[in-house]
């Protein structure tokens, strides 16, 4: 809103608007604004905030800024429309109508049922320095708290209603208009009568006469306090944001550092003795989820046994993050400690089933556990809800018969039972977790892609040129879960 009279503008006479193109005008900018909110209203989220998520809480502290924006937009243009339309001619600067009688708006009820939501609105005021008239708007009663019969207030009244450590801001403001003929455009707090604060924008100007003295001054008044409120949510959100963020990005260093520190440090290929000059040929993969943020607890794991025999092992537990690493390498660590001791795998599996009930994070976890005996090369083992162990045997494949076992955590006290098969030269043996193959819920336990290729794992000479195979399949992009595969090829 312009002022009548600029400061190195003689105040007698007031600059003249054209008659037509400017409520012309006006009124396509006004019918742009309410089509760009309407357009708001259809793209804001009506499903409640979810107060957990930073990120919608910035979106919607955004969309709040924003019709707060084109709200108050709106109502200036209105208002500047109503002054278009007015008469000019009847418009005298120095012509102050005393106050009106009325009752205290109620500021926040006229909002309401004027445009639908807290927005701001404009107030304006003048005063005459040579006849120390002053004359407010109705509007400005109504953002100041103050009922429209105790009439306008002076300039050395005015600093009373404003906050006490705003008001030397006032003075200063109102003093470099007076004096210096500077423009004011400042915030400043005022207390309503009801105590209640608000946040209020002036711009004002001072109104020369003909010899270029102060007459007068002239200012805007603008209640702010719903548009800060949504940029200071902005801010915040932003602010929550940032910090969730760099938490995030901690745990998911913290969850890498951890899974690299506990998943064998071994790449290639790793061969155990399996009696004589045969030899128990090992590979094994870790294949990350397409979102590189979702670590989870994957492993896989092979160990020499002090008896000669080894540990074959893969799992998976759920959840993501510092939570399932920081379990798996609990999980993984009592198992190597049974697994040395001696323990059975049915056994072992009730151990660990213990273990992942009592946590202090309590999860669920599956898993395969398998104890390859060189003596008479015979594969022992058991399991946890897993999927069972792929066994590659002259161009055919097949999963082996899974015996009896509930997931990790699921039940208290559950018995594990366990199944022994024979190996033979040239077997090739694929463990792996259900995210390997899994393009969605219904998929975890089809082994048919795996079991497609069995052509080509029969016919692999060594256990890495099994992975590749694997990996040449299911390596690619897109996968919705971390997954690992160990292939195992037993020695002629």
């Amino acid at each position: 809103m312009s002022s009548h009279v600029f400061a190195d503008r003689s105040g007698e006479q007031p600059p003249r608007r054209g008659p037509h193109a400017g409520p012309v005008a006006v009124d396509a900018l006004i019918s742009r604004t309410r089509r760009l909110r309407g357009d708001l209203d259809a793209v804001r989220p009506d499903a409640p905030v979810d107060e957990d998520d930073p990120h919608v809480r910035w979106q919607r502290a955004l969309c709040d800024l924003a019709g707060h924006h084109l709200d108050d937009l709106g109502v200036q243009l209105d208002q500047l429309r109503q002054g278009l339309d007015a008469d000019e001619d009847a418009y005298d600067p120095y012509d102050f109508r005393p106050a009106g009688a009325g009752e205290l708006f109620d500021y926040e009820a006229d909002h309401a049922q004027s445009s639908g939501s807290l927005i701001s609105r404009v107030g304006s005021a003048e005063w005459n320095l040579l006849t120390d008239g002053v004359n407010w708007s109705d509007e400005l009663f109504a953002i100041l708290g103050r009922p429209l019969d105790s009439g306008p207030m002076t300039l050395d009244e005015l600093p009373s209603v404003v906050h006490p450590d705003d008001q030397a801001l006032l003075t200063a403001l109102v003093t470099g208009c007076l004096v210096d003929g500077r423009p004011i455009d400042g915030e400043f707090r005022v207390v309503r009568s009801d105590r209640r604060e608000r946040t209020v924008h002036m711009m004002g100007e001072p109104v020369l006469d003909s010899d270029g003295s102060t007459a007068a001054m002239w200012a805007v008044f603008r209640d702010v306090s719903a548009l800060r409120r949504s940029e200071q949510a902005v801010r915040d959100s932003q602010e929550t944001l940032r910090r969730q963020q760099h938490v995030e990005r901690t745990e998911h260093r913290l969850a890498v550092e951890l899974q690299e520190a506990v998943l064998p440090p071994w790449h290639g290929s790793l061969t155990f003795p399996l009696g004589g000059p045969a030899e128990l040929d090992v590979a094994a993969r870790y294949f990350p989820s397409a979102n590189s943020a979702l670590i989870g607890g994957d492993w896989y794991d092979a160990l020499q046994l002090p008896g000669g025999g080894s540990l074959l092992s893969v799992g998976d537990l759920t959840g993501h993050g510092v939570a399932a690493t920081s379990s798996m390498a609990m999980l993984l660590g009592a198992l190597r400690g049974m697994a040395v001791a001696g323990i059975e795998p049915a056994r072992l599996m009730e151990h660990l089933n213990h273990l992942m009930e009592t946590a202090a994070q309590p999860t669920l976890g599956s898993a395969v556990c398998c104890r390859v005996d060189p003596a008479g090369r015979t594969l022992t083992w058991a399991q946890a809800g897993h999927p069972a162990p792929l066994l590659f045997r002259d161009g055919t494949g097949r999963a082996l018969t899974p015996p009896d076992g509930v997931l990790l955590g699921a039940a208290s006290r559950p018995e594990y039972e366990q199944s022994e098969v024979d190996l033979l030269p040239g077997d090739l043996l694929v463990l792996h977790t259900d995210g390997l193959t899994r393009t969605s819920a219904a998929d975890a336990t089809d082994n048919t892609p795996l079991l497609d290729l069995a052509p080509r794992l029969s016919a692999a000479e060594t256990a890495q040129a099994g992975l590749r195979a694997v990996v040449e399949r299911f390596g690619g992009d897109g996968r919705e879960d971390d997954a690992c595969v160990m292939v195992v090829k037993i020695g002629s």
